[in-house]
């Protein structure tokens, strides 16, 4: 989960102690004297439990290597990261940590030599052709690969409670138009449209992504991010009014809920819908035990269909990490069939791999798969994808203060100063 709710998790460094054997005792093997230390921000409990059974797969194989965690609070934005930035600039890096691929690990660690290339790991396994080439691409700088794509994360996901919907005859809203015509329909019905928690900034960030996707088109929203579509371009100024009027359908104590609590004001009711990640599955399946697909519907959000907007989590080997080799058999077993179908199967996200078996998977994520290999693909500017942090820092904040203030051509300024100092988007 996710672009800046998601909790740090610190796995820490534990030594086999070092006793002197008996001489007639077998030699330890190199196993046995390794402790993997590795980062997560996975620590809610449906998170956790995900994690937890991708670790089961890698003790099955290798029962020797010691993983002891702990949960630290923080975030899997500028908190988590500066953890690691500062472990790795204090040369004293974890094993392995987890990172969105795109530019949070091209751009903030990939370019600056921060990270060990794992091509020779990649062509030993035979994922070249196992894994897309767009997730590739997302995990690769200048023809090295940096770190294993474990799962993708649709963002673009409208939840909505299809008891509410059934009671006053609506169906889930395909396009803004759709959108605002629910939306007034609930609203005169005494019902909170449409469930934020903003606590957190990235929550109003990925509800503007899917809005900017949706104006923009996948095509030219990947443009804009590359500097082949100007930043004067109307519609960017047209998908912030979109957003301001999407925003007049949000619950007004969105600014003290987080992401959960959104998601569960659909769930018993008190809202109708909420634009979420597919992380919102797993909470809702195993923590609000509903049934998805049956108590709560799901749809892409509004002016999204045909687009999948992705989140890949994925964790990489950092340089002057203290236990490689066992970190290698990590990324082994967190790239295999096995170890993604255990993390997957409980985290509500799809495999990074395209030979999944989807007999064992729910109906929401053989949907998912299919749009996977069948719609345009977008990388996500709330999780740090498709833009580095540098520019998503002052975007969280300027669109915190729109949600406030709804000033269009302040937030329109805002946004222009900040990607052209982060050198995104060109001017006509």
């Amino acid at each position: 989960m996710k672009f800046n709710l998601a909790l740090l998790v610190a796995f820490t460094l534990v030594l086999t102690a070092c006793s002197q054997p008996a001489a007639t005792s077998a030699p330890e093997s190199p196993e046995q004297s390794k402790a993997l230390e590795l980062y997560s921000w996975w620590t809610e409990p449906h998170e956790e439990a995900s994690l937890n059974a991708l670790l089961q797969v890698f003790k099955q194989q290798h029962p020797n290597v010691k993983v002891v965690k702990s949960g630290v609070p923080g975030s899997a934005g500028t908190g988590f990261q500066t953890k690691i930035a500062s472990r790795i600039n204090s040369n004293h890096p974890p094993d392995a940590f987890q990172v969105h691929g795109g530019a949070e690990l091209t751009v903030s660690l990939a370019a600056t030599g921060k990270m060990e290339p794992l091509n020779e790991l990649f062509t030993q396994q035979g994922w070249i052709d196992t894994f897309p080439a767009s997730l590739v691409q997302m995990v690769s700088k200048e023809g090295n690969i940096y770190a294993i794509p474990v799962n993708v994360h649709r963002s673009n996901v409208l939840w909505y409670n299809a008891s509410l919907f059934n009671r006053y005859g609506l169906k889930p809203p395909t396009t803004f138009d759709d959108f605002f015509e629910v939306a007034e329909q609930l609203k005169q019905k005494g019902v909170t449209p449409l469930a934020l928690g903003s606590k957190e900034t990235w929550p109003a960030t990925q509800l503007f992504e899917c809005v900017l996707v949706g104006t923009l088109g996948p095509i030219d929203y990947n443009k804009l991010w590359s500097g082949h579509i100007p930043l004067d371009d109307p519609r960017i100024e047209q998908a912030f009014n979109t957003y301001k009027k999407m925003l007049s359908y949000v619950n007004p104590d969105h600014a003290t809920r987080d992401w959960r609590a959104s998601v569960q004001m659909v769930g018993k009711g008190e809202a109708a819908m909420t634009v979420m990640g597919d992380w919102a599955k797993a909470y809702l399946s195993h923590e609000l035990k509903l049934k998805v697909n049956e108590e709560i519907g799901f749809a892409t959000a509004p002016n999204t269909k045909g687009i999948f907007v992705a989140v890949v989590d994925a964790f990489g080997l950092p340089k002057g990490a203290k236990h490689p080799d066992a970190t290698k058999k990590f990324l082994e077993v967190a790239g295999s069939i096995a170890g993604q179908d255990a993390l997957n199967l409980r985290k509500g996200s799809i495999p990074a791999r395209l030979d999944a078996d989807m007999n064992k998977y729910d109906a929401y994520s053989k949907q998912a798969m299919e749009d996977f290999k069948q719609n345009h693909f977008s990388p996500s500017l709330a999780h740090g994808s498709a833009v580095p942090p540098a520019f998503l820092t002052p975007l969280n904040q300027l669109l915190q203060r729109f949600a406030a203030d709804g000033d269009v051509g302040a937030a329109l300024s805002a946004f222009k100063q900040a990607a052209r100092a982060n050198q995104i988007g060109t001017t006509k």
